[in-house]
């Protein structure tokens, strides 16, 4: 059982990055997902610049201990999900390159959605 609640939880990880970096695609077609969005992505941002933990990392790492186990063991998440998650070589300039690149997708994508408002707004 602990198994399944810590692979849930590196599940969890991987889709709040994604949503960190590419939710803001969302909001081109569905506007109110912005009030989710921009506050995880700021989290998100916050988080890599300040070399913060993520609350879900400590999580996992008790789940897998409950477990039994004393490491990630090659199953499907760990081998695949995990090293996404935790990139070897993960240095302090990776995760301001990361976290900045996070900034430029997600105002690009915002940009666009902000002048296509503009655009309809003056439409009518």
């Amino acid at each position: 059982m602990y198994r399944a609640l810590a692979d849930a939880v590196v599940l969890t990880h991987l889709a709040f990055v994604l949503f960190v970096v590419l939710g803001s695609i969302l909001v081109l077609r569905w506007p109110r997902v912005a009030w989710l969005h921009l506050p995880a992505a700021s989290w998100g941002v916050v988080v890599e610049w300040a070399n913060w933990g993520c609350p879900l990392t400590p999580l996992e790492n008790w789940l897998r201990r409950r477990a039994g186990e004393g490491g990630y063991s090659e199953g499907f998440l760990e081998h695949y999900i995990t090293p996404l998650l935790y990139p070897e070589g993960l240095t302090r300039e990776l995760q301001w390159t990361l976290a900045a690149l996070v900034v430029v997708v997600n105002g690009c994508v915002y940009g666009v959605f902000v002048r296509g408002a503009q655009a309809r707004r003056r439409a009518r």
